[in-house]
């Protein structure tokens, strides 16, 4: 397995697997990953096997503490020092998983936020996949005040 940053032609791969991690309304469009992979190249990786993708982990660097919905809608710029790395979506393509996949991802995303001198990894997750983020080390801080999808959402947050 390969972890490298996203490019344009990662995109088919990408809608694949949101559409099969997600449902209509919290999955991401075209437009908005078209958006991420031109903004966010930086923070936007990609985990291939045979130079198929089989995962992927994006988000901005902001200096808001926590996902906020306004941030799916209108991707905000990477800050080039300091500030949160925000994760919106980190999915691993099903054939793919329970080969720690989405912990090799998230060590990486921490890798890079260290070496940018980031203050915090932070992500709102569904209740049923928080043992995961705190098996990766991160703190369920509580209830989201988030309406994204009608779903009740979780911050969960890593200091680095």
């Amino acid at each position: 397995m390969k972890i490298t940053n996203v490019s344009m032609s990662d995109l088919a791969d990408i809608l694949r697997i949101e559409k099969l991690g997600f449902n209509e309304q919290e999955a991401g469009t075209e437009e908005q990953y078209r958006d991420r992979i031109e903004k966010l190249h930086d923070t936007f990786l990609v985990a291939k096997i045979d130079d198929k993708v089989a995962g992927f982990v994006v988000g901005p660097v902001t200096k808001e503490p926590y996902v906020e919905d306004w941030m799916y809608e209108k991707t905000p710029n990477n800050l080039e020092k300091g500030g949160n790395q925000i994760i919106f979506t980190i999915a691993v393509d099903p054939q793919y998983q329970g080969q720690s996949i989405g912990s090799k991802l998230l060590d990486a995303v921490e890798d890079n936020a260290k070496k940018h001198q980031r203050e915090t990894i932070a992500l709102t997750s569904l209740e049923k996949n928080v043992p995961f983020y705190l098996k990766n080390g991160f703190v369920n801080i509580g209830m989201a005040d988030s309406e994204h999808a009608g779903e009740t959402w979780y911050n969960l947050v890593k200091k680095l």
